[in-house]
């Protein structure tokens, strides 16, 4: 059983899929880990520790032939993987369809942490809410190392400098975290979220919750899209705040749909001249409507940021959170020292994009127009709205 760990190759991409900690791990398992040479340099962990661990340097072209590979996002040499193999990691299985048929096509067995179920069991496993919580933090580091202002309140000699007022927009995990670093760096937060459920959580963090349309959570625990009637009383209600704000940070999306937008650029031209919004929402439409994805847009004297990979630029820690979810995951597929799919597992086949040649994810069916697969199971996983 031979476990490969790839070298990222999309742009601005620093994380690793395994740590020498969880390469030690696997090999503890029986199994052989082959890491692609500097996969794990840009996050902090060079080779020698890996092989320290027990783990094997070697090139791409070996990492990628191995019977199991890990990845952060998916590897641009999907020829080189061998058939029968499963590919682990971040695969947007539910947009980048071109990317599942040719995984179909070579008879890869896709595991998609996106995908992977929202249940108490697999909260270990929770890749994208990992993620998300390193996000929120680096979106608020953003904002605040962007400012002109000073976050938190002083009293100095040459007089009294008031907090700055920073508004989050969705209550997620990154937003949870975005507002727990805004607090600790002093400012006045205010955070807003379509789902009441989540007013407890921002006043348990010490924020205030803005009194604007709320609506229950679908079944899948994540906020609805909304009707033009309650997003137009959202943007009314949101309006004031986003003018009283000198940071924003937006967090708010809807797994495999446009993000809702938030922020109009009538409500931009009313903010203050040098505030700043971070849209994390920027790559999957944006809650703002002037946002681009990995862009700062002027708009009006205010600077919009639409950063789409916040984890990587805090590779470290990010790697070893994703690296221990792919532990937990893994674990499951674990047949003495070998590695095995178990369909019935409701972990394991709620994460299962492809196998044996066959799209079997009932939501990536859909969104390929395929008929449902006799496998295809009741409960439809998602992954985390971040």
């Amino acid at each position: 059983m031979r476990v490969g760990i790839l070298s990222e190759s999309t742009p601005g991409e620093r994380r690793v899929a395994a740590t020498p900690q969880t390469a030690a791990t696997f090999i503890d398992w029986g199994w052989q880990v082959d890491l692609e040479a500097g996969a794990g340099t840009r996050a902090g962990f060079p080779d020698d520790q890996y092989t320290e661990a027990g783990a094997n340097v070697v090139d791409g072209h070996t990492a990628r032939s191995a019977s199991v590979v890990l990845c952060v996002n998916p590897p641009e040499q999907i020829d080189d993987l061998t058939a029968g193999a499963a590919l682990v990691g971040f695969l947007d299985p539910f947009v980048d369809i071109e990317l599942v048929t040719r995984l179909q096509n070579n008879r890869i067995t896709a595991l998609a942490v996106e995908a992977i179920p929202r249940t108490t069991l697999a909260q270990s496993m929770d890749a994208l809410s990992s993620q998300a919580n390193i996000g929120g933090y680096a979106a608020a580091l953003l904002a605040a190392m962007n400012s002109p202002k000073l976050l938190p309140m002083m009293v100095t000699a040459a007089g009294t400098i008031p907090p700055s007022r920073a508004l989050i927009l969705g209550v997620g995990v990154a937003g949870l975290q975005a507002i727990a670093t805004a607090r600790r760096l002093g400012a006045v937060v205010h955070a807003y979220d379509i789902r009441p459920e989540t007013k407890e959580q921002v006043e348990s963090l010490g924020a205030k919750f803005v009194a604007a349309p709320t609506e229950e959570m679908d079944e899948g625990g994540y906020a609805k899209e909304v009707g033009r009637d309650t997003q137009a009383a959202q943007h009314a209600a949101l309006a004031p705040h986003v003018t009283e704000a000198d940071i924003v940070i937006t967090t708010a999306q809807i797994p495999g749909r446009p993000a809702p937008l938030l922020i109009t650029d009538e409500m931009v031209a009313g903010m203050k001249p040098g505030s700043v919004i971070v849209d994390m929402a920027a790559g999957s439409g944006g809650n703002v409507a002037a946002s681009k994805p990995d862009e700062v847009v002027e708009f009006s004297g205010v600077h919009i940021y639409g950063p789409t990979n916040l984890p990587a630029q805090i590779p470290h820690d990010a790697s070893r959170m994703y690296a221990r979810n792919l532990v937990a995951l893994l674990e499951r597929t674990r047949d003495d020292d070998s590695f095995r799919i178990d369909l019935d597992d409701e972990i394991i086949g709620g994460t299962t994009i492809t196998h044996q040649g066959e799209v079997i994810h009932p939501r990536t069916r859909q969104v390929l127009g395929l008929a449902e697969h006799q496998t295809d199971r009741a409960e439809e996983p998602e992954g985390d709205t971040e």
